[in-house]
């Protein structure tokens, strides 16, 4: 079996999808992933990657359509736009990767296509030549929205009609798969997949010590991989530390930040937050997707900020299971996150519902099942 995996032109949404990638490709089938930009420098392994987004500016993308519409932005910048900013935004991404999804479709030939929720790029060019699809969510956002939200954009019409497709648009997936915690999103349809983030690579020995939640507990800290607002909230944590009795440990500050923060916290490099988070016992963070569901996975309260895109809304979702807090980085704040029994229980938990949802590796039959 031949599967193209596609994903938008962004690591954070790669990574996500890495996991079933390489479960398939290590079951015998072949894999052929397709993104662009920032997520070429994703280690990707074995995995061979296309890339279709070679003249993409996603930066170009966004101003542009933060400044055509003017009043979305200010409540995309928010969090409080919904889908209508992502589907402006998104729309106009895929409508540039469509054509060249659709190319890599005619010439490779597989036989399903698995795609991310702001991917759909790779519904378009499935449907244009019959083929089955996999959804696989890569946040905690409901991706069946999103693709409706996005594949209805103006801009998106464009590319289903070059494809033959305005009339009776892109067909449903045949597969679902959903990694998103029921306990904190509600109930979802689809196959629950646990999301399994990768780690790997060098972590300082005094950073592999444990955190003794009861002397100095550690609080990580770590900011956004795409600047803008909100995306860092290391210069609070700082300002706050003075007033917490606890290790405060800024992952891959700026060099300002680092500058201030000599002799008040300690600062590291990169490091695999899949390995750390274990070993604190919280974890201070700008919202992302992919830091809120690591948080979680790994059963660590945390504080997430809200903010622009799926930002607040991840943020209030963990807040209201019980798992962390939602809002600004004070010292009042921080005390709560280390200090607070029932937020560390509720983490945990939730940790215990994500070690039982299906290993990647249980749903590559599901995938393969779609083309006998």
């Amino acid at each position: 079996m031949r599967v193209l995996v596609v994903s938008a032109p962004l690591t954070g949404h790669l990574l996500p999808m890495l996991p079933l990638a390489e479960a398939l490709w290590d079951a015998g089938h072949d894999v052929l992933v397709a993104t662009g930009g920032d997520a070429m420098a994703a280690d990707t392994g074995d995995l061979p990657v296309i890339d279709i987004a070679r003249d993409l500016s996603f930066p170009r993308i966004a101003a542009r359509c933060m400044a055509a519409h003017p009043l979305d932005a200010r409540a995309e910048i928010a969090g409080t736009a919904g889908t209508r900013m992502v589907a402006r935004l998104f729309g106009t991404v895929n409508e540039e990767l469509a054509d060249g999804v659709v190319t890599v479709v005619e010439q490779w030939r597989p036989d399903v296509v698995v795609h991310e929720p702001l991917a759909v790029a790779g519904a378009v060019a499935a449907a244009r030549h019959d083929l089955p699809t996999v959804l696989l969510e890569n946040s905690l956002f409901d991706g069946p929205a999103l693709v409706r939200a996005t594949a209805g954009s103006k801009i998106m019409q464009r590319a289903l009609r070059r494809h033959g497709l305005e009339e009776r648009g892109l067909p449903k997936p045949e597969v679902v798969l959903t990694t998103a915690p029921r306990s904190v999103v509600g109930e979802r349809e689809g196959l629950p997949m646990r999301p399994v983030q990768r780690g790997g690579g060098d972590v300082p020995a005094w950073l592999r010590v444990p955190s003794d939640a009861a002397d100095r507990p550690r609080i990580l800290v770590s900011r956004s991989t795409v600047p803008g607002p909100g995306a860092d909230p290391m210069p609070a944590a700082l300002a706050a530390a003075a007033e917490v009795d606890a290790e405060i440990v800024l992952v891959r500050p700026e060099p300002r930040i680092e500058r201030r923060a000599a002799g008040k916290v300690r600062t590291v490099g990169w490091v695999p937050l899949v390995d750390v988070m274990p070993l604190c016992a919280a974890i201070v963070h700008h919202g992302g997707a992919g830091t809120s569901i690591g948080a979680l996975a790994a059963g660590i309260p945390q504080l997430a900020v809200p903010g622009p895109g799926d930002r607040r809304h991840n943020a209030e979702l963990v807040a209201r299971r019980g798992a962390g807090l939602a809002g600004k980085v004070t010292a009042e704040a921080l005390r709560t996150l280390v200090a607070d029994g029932e937020l560390a229980a509720n983490a945990r938990e939730v940790r215990t519902e994500i070690e039982a949802m299906p290993h990647p590796e249980a749903r590559v039959p599901a995938v393969a099942a779609l083309v006998l």
